[in-house]
């Protein structure tokens, strides 16, 4: 079961977090929103189905995340948690930590933003158009 979310990149991506990842609705990004890829984000968690929010609710869930721009690609897994609930309207955050919140979408990612694919990451500066497959089995 997927989730697609279409976003773009922004000057200040610098994919240097060391525990988080955020896909983002709004328009804008500071220098300090360094866990950032991508801004204007069409969809946030709370538009998901009830059916995708429901599988990755399984504390035994494999959530996957794969994030694509300009001809490079980055794939991030993590794990569900019953704790998700996929409220934020705003933020998509995949955590290496057991740490939820509204914009939690997944836990125990096996890596953050700063060990994102470097081209990617510049794509994404550049401006590139970013698309983010969130997967759970």
């Amino acid at each position: 079961m997927d989730e697609v979310i279409h976003a773009t990149g922004h000057e200040h991506v610098s994919a240097a977090h060391a525990s988080t990842f955020e896909v983002t609705t709004d328009d804008f990004l500071t220098p300090a929103g360094d866990c950032i890829l991508g801004i204007e984000a069409d969809r946030a968690p709370a538009d998901f189905d009830p059916e995708f929010v429901a599988a990755c609710r399984d504390a035994e869930a494999t959530v996957t995340a794969t994030f694509e721009a300009d001809g490079h690609r980055e794939t991030v897994t993590g794990r569900g948690d019953p704790d998700l609930t996929f409220e934020s309207d705003r933020s998509a955050v995949g955590r290496t930590s057991d740490y939820v919140d509204d914009r939690t979408v997944m836990v125990g990612a096996e890596f953050a933003a700063e060990a994102f694919d470097r081209d990617l990451a510049a794509a994404l500066a550049a401006g590139a158009d970013l698309t983010v497959t969130l997967s759970v089995v």
